[in-house]
């Protein structure tokens, strides 16, 4: 082998030994699950309050049990979400409800508390993801992933799109979107703000945002949002949250 080719075998060598490995989606989720909580996500009761309605989230025989309180002057409304079933009470008495009805309070309240809780969610059982780039948004490099739902255990609007995106030097999701086909469908793009840690575990608010234009890409959605081609519809607030781990059983 001459010299010349020796070199050029030496610096190919060289280079692929500096060549940086992206993550797969699995780790990403892993780490920023490990960053935002870990364990305290499982351990702990969690509260706050989310548009005048007070949330909980118990630990119960290592089991989550989810639920919301709802006050209108004297009628008091819990719906709690177990493992294997819902149940709704008016003024301490059970109500019967239809199957139909129960599954839409379900999610309703399951709704709420995924938010709540990102990226804990993420490692559920139905949910599939998928590395799909690095791109940079305002001044930050982001690992950008798809996640959708199995048909069996991702619930009535398993066929709807979310991506998130993961900053890739604090593994802290800063931003989220997804595409739903109820109520007419549509879009929506979070910007996670107001940062906070309670007990051990990252708490956000959002700033959540729909295009100006309908039809676009879910997965243009970002760029959108780069170059103002989303507009602001709502803030979604967390209140007075609250993690107790000293009635973990």
């Amino acid at each position: 082998m001459n010299k010349l080719l020796l070199f050029f075998v030496l610096i190919s060598f060289l280079g692929c030994k500096n060549v940086v490995k992206t993550p797969t989606a699995q780790e990403i989720v892993d780490k920023s699950i490990a960053v935002s909580g870990g364990e305290n996500y499982v351990k702990s009761n969690i509260s706050f309050d989310f548009r005048d309605i007070h949330y909980t989230s118990e630990v119960v025989e290592g089991k989550k049990i989810l639920k919301r309180k709802i006050v209108n002057d004297s009628t008091t409304i819990i719906d709690t979400k177990y493992p294997n079933k819902f149940e709704r009470s008016v003024n301490d008495s059970i109500v019967t409800l239809s199957d139909s009805m129960a599954n839409v309070y379900a999610n309703s309240v399951n709704s709420v508390h995924y938010f709540a809780m990102l990226p804990y969610g993420l490692n559920d059982k139905a949910v599939k993801k998928k590395f799909l780039e690095t791109v940079k948004i305002d001044t930050a490099d982001y690992y950008k992933i798809e996640v959708t739902f199995s048909k069996e255990g991702g619930g009535d609007d398993f066929d709807d799109v979310y991506l998130y995106w993961f900053n890739t030097k604090t593994l802290e999701p800063d931003y989220l979107s997804y595409e739903f086909h109820t109520n007419g469908g549509g879009q929506r793009f979070r910007v996670a703000y107001n940062k906070r840690t309670v007990g051990g575990i990252r708490f956000v608010d959002y700033k959540n945002y729909k295009p100006k234009q309908k039809n676009g890409s879910i997965y243009a959605i970002d760029s959108l949002y780069v170059n103002n081609g989303l507009e602001l519809l709502s803030e979604i607030k967390l209140e007075n949250v609250e993690v107790n781990q000293d009635s973990y059983n």
